[in-house]
């Protein structure tokens, strides 16, 4: 059988991987999936020998003349397009070698192995690529037979041997002799099991019995997991970078500097179970949290005898670098810390399953992209601890052969959601539904932040069925004094307000200004930047947005940590955002002006100046919005075209009666809890109610677990994060880099650098390429100042206000 070959080369003269390499390198790769997750709850006891099963068996159907010419085997033969699908013929392979099985058992394998590349039927929109049923429903016995066929009876025989001889020495259920099978019986013991497949899942599962379609999906990425290890021949970690020395190693840190765990911390330490914290900025929140995550670890791995992953979840994009790097200084490990926040980890795991069987995806020269895509694809599952936003994690949700891996990747791990925010209630129901799910499949998770409502509280106890803890610092424990409020009339933009800051600038102090939006900010930049740089060099004034390249918003992170950074020597300087600067950037300024929001948002504005409480009370200035209408969203009022304007009143007349008091965030609890208690507090509930139930019900029910779903991505995206586009400028640039593919620090990854971050409505503006797979704009762009409009045509455009 070594002239068998499961995939083309990448490499011109070398040839492809071998069938049997393939099969049993899946195999174990389900044997460590499984050393690694674990044993997951509600699973069916044999889950994972089917999976195991189902591994070695998937591509067996790789077996024909036509599937072996079209990957260029034998070299000398020019490669052609099939046009079948290798996965029904391996039904075949599992008819026969599992013919000692009880039925249903034999079905749940069929079910993977048909199901790791394509959907069943199709989806509502009928833009899927050709689903089997309608591929092969129709056929007959002699008709399906003719489409597999010739296939070689030696290599056949010589197959059916090696899959039985592997199958029986790593204990699947295989009969004690090989069966014995022409081809024609092999593509009759193909459609039969076809047909019996087809019929058990071509239809909604009932009500009762939505329990077989979450073991659909997370079977299904079972053997897409395995899939891609096995195809990229790249390792899991098996160390954790968070382990049962952190506690020691940090107590002796502290000890060293003549500090102690704080009582929230060591609470936090020994709590097992779902953890809401809630404790001020700067008191030890992340370490108290990497605390709590240690002790979850050493619980989960010894009931499930896995090895948990944790998810360390930010809001925003601009956060995940510093949060990346600050984890790998605390943990000690630098290169340990994951980063899983790009849909370029959803375009790896769709290529990487992209065999080219034939059809719409057959593409005989893209090898070396595929094999790059397997290795990337990979990395998403690589480290045991990974920075990222909830998107991705979310985007698991939408099942399927190319997302199922993200989310039996979820099952027994640990989620760590740093600053939950209330205020966005349909982002909020989706983390709510999906909490519930990793609830369900024996997950942890935590929740903390600086000023958490009861409301939010309790909503997030109820989606972990009541199953929390609330940690806290005790009562005599009170937080520091660090910020003085002052209220404005003017708006962050009016003259008054500029000069402002002017002459605290001149002062030698270094000013945060945050604003509502990217037009606002830029405006305060170009305003004031130059006037900063004069006074106090070209490094001291800074833009920070959502709109930047992603190669041009990393430097400008470094920059702004290495400027203002908490711990380092107080220099002048501006940092002009918006609610990029908000979370988890560890920054520690003089100052703040900032543009009335909700207050949850103000409060993470005020974190970040006097961070450490090294300075008298700071001044944090609140200046009143501008009410308006906005894109989409009738005729509601928001604050400055992006906080709803109810709450955002509610926390202004509050702030109003505080004007020139010094306050703290236990103070700034009490007033959240005044606004979600209000009239529109209750109204704020009942949305994030039926956002929550919204979510569950398309994306988390999975009656149909082998249909397409393919109709959700758009939705998906639209609901939680955009869009995403390059410029125009960087066509040839992104290209260049895309076809550096089978360079290791090359490829997608390398060509993201370039993307930049829009909000849903711009999916459709600029131009589709659809053969690099990305929009692009033509659009007014600087590396400093970020995207300031795009180009619809020659006649329009769009301004940033309208970019939020």
């Amino acid at each position: 059988m070594k002239d068998l070959r499961a995939k083309s080369s990448s490499a011109p003269g070398i040839p492809g991987e071998l069938l049997t390499d393939h099969l049993l390198n899946t195999l174990e790769a389900v044997r460590t999936i499984h050393g690694r997750i674990g044993d997951i709850p509600g699973m069916p006891s044999d889950f994972w020998t089917w999976a195991a099963t189902a591994a070695l068996l998937h591509d067996a159907g790789k077996l024909p003349d036509g599937f072996q010419r079209m990957i260029g085997n034998p070299p000398r033969q020019k490669p052609t397009v099939w046009g079948e699908r290798h996965e029904v013929l391996s039904l075949g392979f599992v008819q026969l070698l599992l013919a000692d099985l009880p039925t249903g058992q034999r079905e749940w394998v069929a079910a993977a192995v048909a199901g790791h590349h394509r959907p069943f039927t199709s989806g509502l929109d009928g833009s899927s690529k050709l689903p089997l049923l309608t591929q092969y429903g129709d056929d007959q016995p002699r008709d399906f037979a003719a489409k597999f066929t010739p296939a070689d009876p030696e290599r056949l025989a010589d197959l059916m041997e090696w899959l039985h001889a592997t199958g029986r020495r790593h204990g699947l259920p295989f009969p004690e002799s090989a069966p014995q099978a022409n081809v024609r019986q092999l593509t009759d013991a193909a459609h039969q099991l076809f047909q019996r497949v087809m019929d058990q899942w071509e239809w909604p599962l009932p009500t009762a019995d939505e329990g077989r379609g979450v073991t659909a999906v997370l079977l299904l990425g079972a053997v897409t997991m395995a899939d891609h290890l096995s195809s990229a021949h790249a390792p899991l970690e098996t160390r954790h970078p968070l382990d049962e020395t952190y506690a020691t190693r940090l107590v002796e840190r502290l000890s060293a500097r003549g500090h102690a765990l704080r009582p929230q911390q060591w609470e936090a330490s020994t709590t097992i179970g779902n953890l809401l914290l809630r404790s001020w900025t700067g008191s030890g929140k992340t370490e108290a949290v990497l605390l709590w995550a240690a002790a979850q670890i050493g619980d989960l791995a010894s009931r499930t005898k896995g090895n948990p992953r944790v998810f360390y979840l930010l809001p925003y994009l601009a956060s995940i670098n510093a949060m990346t790097l600050r984890l790998g200084n605390e943990l000690n490990s630098p290169g340990g810390i994951g980063v899983a926040h790009s849909k370029a980890a959803s375009y790896h795991l769709a290529q990487s399953l992209a065999d080219g069987c034939g059809g719409d995806d057959a593409d005989p020269a893209d090898a070396a992209i595929k094999a790059h895509s397997r290795a990337e694809a990979t990395k998403n599952f690589r480290e045991l601890l990974r920075v990222g936003t909830p998107y991705q994690v979310l985007r698991g949700a939408l099942a399927g052969p190319v997302h199922s891996s993200i989310l039996i990747d979820g099952a027994n791990s640990i989620f760590i959601l740093d600053e939950l925010h209330a205020y966005d209630v349909r982002r909020l129901g989706m983390i709510l539904a999906i909490m519930g799910f990793w609830h369900r499949l024996g997950g942890r998770v935590a929740v903390l932040s600086a000023t958490m409502p009861t409301a939010l509280a309790d909503l997030v106890t109820q989606a972990l069925d009541g199953r929390t803890a609330l940690v806290e610092p005790p009562p005599e424990s009170r937080a520091p004094i660090r910020h003085r409020l002052h209220i404005r009339q003017a708006h962050l933009t009016d003259e008054p307000s500029l000069d402002e800051m002017r002459e605290r600038l001149a002062e030698g102090r270094s000013v945060l200004v945050v604003a509502n939006n990217v037009r606002d900010a830029i405006t305060l930049y170009e305003t004031l930047g130059p006037y900063c740089i004069e006074l106090h060099g070209e490094d001291s004034a800074h833009l920070l947005h959502s709109r930047y390249r992603r190669i041009d918003r990393t430097a400008i992170e470094t920059a702004v940590q290495e400027r203002f950074a908490s711990g380092k020597p107080r220099l002048p300087g501006l940092l002009v955002g918006t609610q990029a600067v908000e979370v988890s950037l560890d920054l520690d300024l003089d100052a703040c002006h900032t543009s009335a929001a909700d207050l949850e948002a103000l409060v993470q504005r005020f974190g970040r100046v006097n961070r450490l409480g090294t300075l008298a009370p700071s001044p944090v200035v609140v200046h009143e919005p501008a009410y308006s209408t906005r894109r989409g969203g009738g005729d509601d009022l928001w604050a400055d075209g992006v906080y709803e304007a109810e709450p955002t009143l509610l926390g202004w007349d509050i702030l109003t009666r505080h004007d020139s008091q010094t306050i703290n965030e236990q103070v700034v609890t009490g007033w959240l809890d005044e606004i979600y208690t209000s009239p529109w507090g209750q109204k704020w509930a009942r949305r994030v109610a039926e956002h929550r139930s919204a979510f569950e019900d398309a994306f988390l029910n999975f009656s149909q677990p082998f249909g397409d779903r393919s109709e959700l991505t758009e939705a998906f995206d639209e609901q939680f994060e955009g869009t995403e586009a390059i410029l125009a400028e960087d066509h040839d640039d992104y290209e260049s880099a895309l076809n550096l593919a089978g360079n290791s620090i090359a490829g997608r990854l390398h060509a993201d650098q370039y993307l930049i971050p829009l909000p849903a409505w711009c999916i459709g503006i600029g131009a589709y390429d659809k053969r690099l797979k990305v929009r692009v704009i033509d659009a007014e762009y600087d590396p400093r100042l970020g995207l300031r409009a795009i180009h619809r045509d020659a006649r329009q455009k769009y301004e940033p206000g309208e970019i939020l």
